[in-house]
Order: structure tokens, then C-alpha cells, then sequence
């Protein structure tokens, strides 16, 4: 898993309780979201395919190729969050360019797990 603790004294986190949606399938995006604490579930056609956990990151597609949604992000158990638009993004990366190693870590990990699943 990627490292991801530079959000921890973010400053810009909330929390939500679970049930709650960030978004579903299909929805425009322009924020990504990193866990400080408890789990949100990635869940594509019904089916939960990934569960994320403190330190981890979703919805980073959305701000990278601007294409709606691919899935629905929903809070598993109460969660606490920062969340980053292209902008922060951007700025994060010309301050700190892995970064960009982190988030890249992240999205072939999904990959390799979706490879594996469709095995």
C-alpha cells in the first residue's frame, strides 16, 4: 500500500458516518479522497470489489482523465477523510513528485487486483 501519511495534519478533513455515499457510478468528479480513519467499499455493478482503509486513496481517476465515475464509493464504517481537487493535486506533485509514484502505486494495485479477477 502506498504511503500516504502526508495527509494526516492535512487540515482538510471531515468525517461521515457509514451508509453515506461520495458519489455513485456515473457522477462527475473533481475531488479525491485519502482516509485518515475507518473504511469506505468501492462497489462496481453491486458487487463490493475493494474495501479502503487509513492511508489509503479513490476517485483519483476522476480528477486525473476528468471521465465520470467508474464506481460508487460508500462509508463501510465511520470515516474520516482529506480531500484533494486537481488544483492541490497538481500543487502537491510540484512539491512533492512521488507523489505522483504514490498515487501511480495505488491505481496499478487496482489493476493487478482486477487482473487477477478476471482470471
Amino acid at each position: 500500500m502506498a504511503d500516504l501519511s502526508m495527509f494526516g495534519d492535512a487540515g482538510h478533513s471531515e468525517q461521515f458516518p457509514a451508509g453515506h455515499e461520495f458519489f455513485v457510478a456515473g457522477d462527475a468528479g473533481d475531488l479525491m479522497y485519502v482516509v485518515l480513519k475507518g473504511e469506505v467499499e468501492i462497489v462496481i455493478n453491486g458487487k463490493v470489489v475493494e474495501t479502503v482503509r487509513a492511508g489509503g486513496l479513490f476517485g483519483e481517476m476522476a480528477i486525473i482523465d476528468h471521465h465520470e465515475r467508474s464506481a460508487t464509493a460508500r462509508v463501510k464504517t465511520p470515516v474520516e477523510v482529506a480531500t484533494m481537487d486537481q488544483k492541490r493535486f497538481i500543487a502537491m506533485l510540484s512539491v512533492n513528485p512521488f507523489f505522483a509514484i504514490e498515487v501511480m502505486t495505488v491505481m496499478a494495485e487496482r489493476l493487478r487486483l482486477l487482473n487477477q479477477a478476471l482470471l
